[in-house]
């Protein structure tokens, strides 16, 4: 796939965005100016990046628990994002959803979700809202690889087939559930297996490498788009941090050796040296782009800062239920 200068540097600067706000929102959680836990993208941004880029403003996705990467890949706004992780008025839910229930629905970000695979058949719901109305629009599913030992994963991927519904199921096969790894909590070593048993096609790629991933989005998307139904795309990929926050807090669940060997794959910075390799850009220009958007983190944070916490006349505001 030929790629333009100006997709690969929009690739390049979607996957720096979610590296320094996580990078940046990580701190604060840990300095107490975040409630609650935060689970950090870090690491995995090629596969956000790779899909979003391949989607519509008007296509849907539904999130996990680490969900900050799928909102900032799909175009979210970083100073609300960080006034919702700060509990402030001024964030996307008005300070009430934090972390696991941010969403955009204007950009078709469905909303985090901290039920573990809980997101899926979101997702598929609005991919049978897309067919209904007769909409070529195209939703997917970001789930990790925990999730597909869940009954909503297996309900909803039974659905989506049997109604040949425009869904992409997207596995961000990280190796880890929480603190046990994949190999202790299943059988097969590769998710992609499992999609044969629903009808449809399935696909590995290398997630941390941002142009395979794009590929396989693109293809996967466009068949859906086309009305051929789901397809599931598997992409192998690392967090680099503990599964919540930064510090490892002496959970040694991980070899040592492991975590340094994934983070030599980083998938930012092998794609600046293909960048500077291929004569797509500069090195300068390359670190102007982190420079920018630094600033615009500072930015954020001196929103969230600068913003109030939601007044008590706002309790049950956008509240589905919990009347008192």
């Amino acid at each position: 796939m030929d790629l333009t200068r100006e997709q690969q540097l929009a690739m390049h600067r979607s996957m720096v965005r979610i590296r320094l706000f996580e990078e940046a929102a990580g701190k604060l959680m840990e300095t107490g100016k975040m409630p609650g836990f935060l689970h950090l993208y870090v690491g995995q941004e090629a596969v956000a990046v790779g899909v979003c880029e391949a989607l519509r403003v008007d296509d849907h996705i539904s999130s996990t628990h680490r969900g900050h990467g799928h909102l900032v890949a799909k175009g979210g706004d970083l100073s609300k994002m960080m006034a919702e992780l700060m509990g402030k008025a001024t964030g996307y839910c008005g300070g009430k959803g934090g972390s696991m229930h941010i969403n955009d629905l204007s950009l078709g970000m469905l909303g985090a979700n901290g039920i573990v695979g809980a997101g899926v058949p979101i997702a598929v719901g609005a991919g049978f809202r897309n067919k209904y109305r007769g909409t070529d629009q195209v939703s997917v599913a970001f789930f990790g690889d925990a999730s597909t030992n869940i009954g909503a994963f297996h309900e909803a991927a039974n659905m989506a087939c049997a109604l040949h519904l425009p869904v992409v199921f997207v596995c961000e096969h990280n190796m880890y559930g929480e603190y046990t790894a994949t190999s202790k909590a299943m059988v097969i070593a590769d998710i992609v297996d499992r999609a044969a048993g629903y009808g449809m096609p399935g696909v590995i790629v290398d997630g941390m490498d941002v142009v395979a991933v794009h590929e396989a989005a693109v293809e996967a998307v466009a068949r859906a788009r086309r009305g051929e139904g789901p397809a599931l795309v598997e992409a192998k990929t690392y967090r680099f941090y503990n599964h919540h926050g930064i510090q490892n807090l002496g959970l040694n669940y991980r070899p040592d050796d492991e975590v340094v060997a994934w983070k030599e794959r980083d998938p930012i910075f092998t794609f600046e040296q293909r960048l500077v390799d291929g004569g797509v850009a500069g090195r300068d220009e390359l670190d102007a782009i982190w420079t920018d958007v630094r600033a615009t983190i500072d930015e954020a944070i001196a929103f969230a800062d600068d913003s109030p916490f939601p007044d008590e006349s706002q309790l049950l505001v956008g509240v589905y239920s919990g009347g008192l």
